[in-house]
């Protein structure tokens, strides 16, 4: 069951413009060491998936300096391995797609150089650890034209004000929907997961260029609940969709919940870039409660229910509660931090009293001093 695997990087950039205003959604920090797109890379890799295109849009320099050659992910290799796919895939192309279906148009030079008998599509606003095998056993078990993996949220579980759900029957997807708000008992809601042969989505391809369409769940998937057999596969592990800044903040607030930072990372299998950093110097007078702090910080204040990344600064005196603090942030001397997302390179001088709230997280963006 050979499969080649497809990453959208760019297409849900919309969800979190703060953070994706000067880099992709793939490339978004989370979870004190890590980026939204080693979640779905490493399922691909741990699924034996050696192949995958990595389909940008914009503001993709962080994301090929991340992934760079993929040897961290054990995917430099001659044959296959880590692609990074441009924008413009073909002498055609002269306007950035606005699309998945418009994306997929970009790169048939890589779908027809593909051997692989399957496909597996996947975006980078999600944290989860899928195998894509039972997947795919599951669609081929099925006799399924389409697979689509969602997730079972019960009444308020789920925060997207927009979203994709299925009604499924049987195991088969018999209608899909589009709700600007959840307020069913229980809901299907789609993860951006697709499988299929490689052979049909050449051919939904090459169809939608010779009959200009141009969105891949409207004009193929729901147009064609009927004509084709779209199976949908429950995952029943942890999901958590970057739907919104709002969204981004619970996400990683979840991972300080042990039983989910045990699912997502126990067994070290979600790889991503090693840096070399010191490890972190804890002063006298730190106070760390319920925290995930990376390597490289230096914390001589009070950290509590808070997520530290590389080489941030807690001075004496400082207390961060309830926030997410990016890589190379510096807080000074008695400042307080609460429900605050401080971006990379932020500076918080002496003294200075910082909050938003659980439900209303105020955001600091890059390089900015208060």
């Amino acid at each position: 069951m050979r499969a080649v695997g497809i990453i959208f990087s760019n297409i849900h950039d919309n969800n979190v413009p703060e953070l994706a205003r000067i880099r992709t959604l793939g490339s978004i920090p989370f979870g004190c060491r890590y980026r939204l797109i080693d979640f779905p890379l490493s399922n691909m890799v741990n699924s034996g998936i050696d192949t995958v295109g990595i389909i940008t849009k914009s503001n993709y320099q962080s994301l090929m300096d991340h992934v760079g050659s993929g040897k961290d992910w054990d995917l430099a290799r001659k044959d296959g391995g880590v692609i990074i796919l441009p924008p413009y895939g073909d002498a055609e192309s002269s306007t950035l797609y606005t699309s998945r279906l418009e994306a997929l148009k970009g790169i048939t030079n890589f779908l027809f150089r593909a051997d692989e008998e399957y496909v597996v599509m996947t975006d980078c606003d999600a944290v989860s650890r899928i195998n894509y095998n039972e997947v795919i056993e599951y669609h081929i078990r099925n006799h399924a034209d389409i697979t689509l993996v969602y997730k079972k949220f019960k009444d308020g579980e789920y925060s997207a004000k927009n979203a994709t759900t299925f009604d499924v029957k049987d195991g088969r997807i018999v209608n899909v929907n589009y709700k600007e708000r959840l307020q069913e008992e229980s809901y299907n809601v789609f993860t951006n997961v697709f499988v299929m042969k490689k052979s049909l989505l050449q051919n939904i391809v090459m169809d939608s260029i010779s009959h200009n369409k141009r969105h891949f769940m409207t004009d193929v998937i729901a147009a064609n609940v009927e004509g084709m057999k779209i199976m949908g596969f429950e995952h029943k592990g942890f999901y958590a969709g970057i739907t919104s800044l709002q969204a981004y903040y619970d996400s990683n607030m979840h991972m300080l919940d042990e039983k989910v930072r045990h699912e997502i990372f126990s067994d070290r299998s979600v790889f991503t870039k090693i840096r070399d950093s010191a490890p972190t110097k804890y002063g006298n007078s730190a106070i760390v409660k319920n925290s995930m702090i990376a390597d490289g910080c230096i914390i001589e204040g009070e950290v509590e229910n808070s997520i530290l990344f590389r080489n941030v600064k807690v001075a004496r005196g400082a207390v961060v509660k309830n926030s997410i603090i990016m890589q190379n942030t510096v807080l000074g001397e008695n400042s307080t931090l609460n429900c605050i997302i401080a971006d990379k390179n932020v500076t918080i001088r002496d003294r200075k009293v910082l909050s938003g709230s659980e439900n209303h997280p105020f955001y600091i963006g890059k390089g900015i001093m208060i």
